[in-house]
């Protein structure tokens, strides 16, 4: 929804020099929802606060401040990350970086049709039963026609619904704030209100077990917290942007952390944490507000509400992202890395062939979990924290262009700098870069016990570790079938002289 939200800006604000807090805002509404306190809550309970204070220091803060410096250095790139890598590197990298960005949003893609049906399935019930009652092939076929249904409108062009998106994703910040309020304000408001979580007065409580199976579940704090770079436009149009550039990502950072606690703080009075719903990441959101709903009076409305939001808000993100990612690997596209055919365009400019690589992929992965997955619960644990695993990889590219640009800095002039001082500058990437790493890698392990399904734990293993393999060697064929192409083409233009000579 980022594009939304740029040209929204530009409109309202024109070339006006904008303010630290207001960049502080655009970016909260790029980088928040309250998914990010739901899942991450299902995996470590009310110890995920002391993980989200942890997250922003170590992390948030100096990747946001990264994203700034870049931004500002490469003000006047069109293309993003891929333009930034290509600055600092080659164009082969610019374009490995493009693919990065394009093919981790494969599994998001395939995501947003069960999102879809849940929203929509408790709006119709008032509970999750219409789809977790379903058989898996119900679930797969229905979310393939869904899928496939948007892919094809994308190519119509949905204005209309993109706009009604950006209005859902407004509407669902709000809706994050109504519920952080109203579950902290219940214990003193509905007298028939019991805090479900014990000792939450206890600091002890909060202190996670920084042991293996923690480590696992990092990924998806990484995931909660990623997509900075969508601020880098904003950077130079900020008044005295090495002054108020920062104070506007502390500031974000801030919002984010409050947003992060209070929401986790909120969840543990509704749930227990040492006793969570299975079905938390699935319906965690809506339970919620059915309870907190009920408690003040006004029943199902409040569920109502965010569930009619949250699913025309998916739908907006599901016809949004296949078009606009498209378009930014392919429209723009280097023919040395990019086959012909995939870069082929109707008379109305429909990247079809891309279109069609992308139902391919995203199909497959609908399609994959009747090979090993039990449950609806089951499955929308494993798409999230598949997206856990391969979304942050598009990060690894931003702090590679860090490194890079830290390497030939006095080449390069940049109205703000995170770090001044080279090796520090490089180090905090360097830094970034592992922690990115790292957490994918460990994000792969499944987050089931082995005993209760060994075949189900070890099909998540398997498909966590090959999705990201397959893609990624998927964007390295491409640039060889390019070369066969060129080398074909060039064969065939050197031939027709010396048939004319004949």
């Amino acid at each position: 929804m980022s594009a939304i939200y740029s040209k929204k800006f530009k409109e309202f604000y024109g070339h006006k020099k904008i303010r630290w807090f207001t960049v502080a805002f655009i970016a909260f509404n790029m980088v928040w929802g309250k998914g990010n306190v739901v899942n991450n809550f299902a995996q470590q309970g009310i110890t995920v606060v002391t993980s989200w204070l942890l997250i922003l220091a170590l992390y948030f803060i100096p990747y946001a401040l990264i994203v700034g410096q870049l931004g500002s250095t490469f003000k006047d790139s069109k293309g993003g990350v891929s333009s930034w890598v290509e600055n600092t590197s080659t164009k082969r990298l610019a374009y490995y970086a493009a693919w990065t960005y394009w093919v981790v949003h494969i599994p998001y893609l395939a995501q947003k049709p069960q999102a879809i049906l849940i929203a929509f399935g408790w709006v119709g019930q008032g509970n999750g039963n219409l789809v977790s009652q379903m058989s898996m092939t119900a679930v797969a076929l229905i979310s393939l026609a869904i899928f496939l249904a948007f892919l094809w409108l994308s190519t119509k062009g949905l204005n209309t619904l993109k706009v009604i998106g950006g209005l859902a994703g407004t509407a669902m910040f709000v809706m994050s704030l109504l519920f952080i309020v109203m579950a902290i304000g219940a214990p003193f408001i509905a007298k028939d209100f019991h805090i479900a979580t014990p000792d939450m007065g206890n600091i002890k409580t909060y202190i996670p077990k920084f042991d293996f199976s923690y480590f696992t579940t990092i990924s998806m704090l990484v995931f909660a917290v990623g997509g900075a770079e969508k601020i880098s436009p904003y950077v130079n149009q900020t008044k005295n942007p090495a002054k108020e550039f920062p104070r506007g990502m502390f500031l974000l950072a801030g919002m984010v952390g409050i947003c992060a606690v209070l929401g986790s703080i909120a969840m543990g009075m509704i749930f227990s944490s040492g006793n969570l719903p299975n079905d938390l990441m699935a319906n965690g959101a809506y339970a919620a507000f059915q309870i907190l709903g009920q408690h003040f009076g006004v029943g199902n409305f409040l569920m109502i509400v965010y569930a009619l939001t949250n699913g025309v808000g998916q739908i907006a993100a599901l016809a949004f992202s296949i078009d606009a990612l498209l378009r930014i690997l392919l429209a723009d596209a280097d023919p040395e890395y990019v086959p012909a055919w995939l870069r082929k365009k109707t008379n109305k400019g429909t990247l079809k062939n891309g279109y069609t690589l992308t139902g391919i992929l995203v199909s497959i992965i609908i399609l994959l979990p009747l090979l090993g997955i039990g449950d609806m619960n089951e499955l929308v644990k494993w798409l999230t924290n598949l997206n856990s695993v391969v979304m942050p990889m598009r990060y690894l590219w931003v702090f590679f262009a860090f490194i890079m640009l830290n390497r030939a800095v006095k080449h390069f002039q940049s109205e703000y700098k995170f770090i001044k001082q080279k090796r520090l500058a490089m180090i905090a990437g360097a830094w970034c870069f592992l922690f990115t790493l790292i957490a994918c890698v460990l994000g792969m392990v499944p987050k089931l016990d082995y005993a209760a399904n060994p075949s189900a734990w070890w099909f998540q293993l398997a498909s966590n570790i090959l999705t990201p393999i397959v893609l990624i060697l998927l964007g390295m064929l491409l640039p060889f079938i390019a070369r066969r192409e060129q080398r074909k083409a060039t064969s065939l233009d050197l031939d027709i002289p010396l048939e004319t000579e004949q």
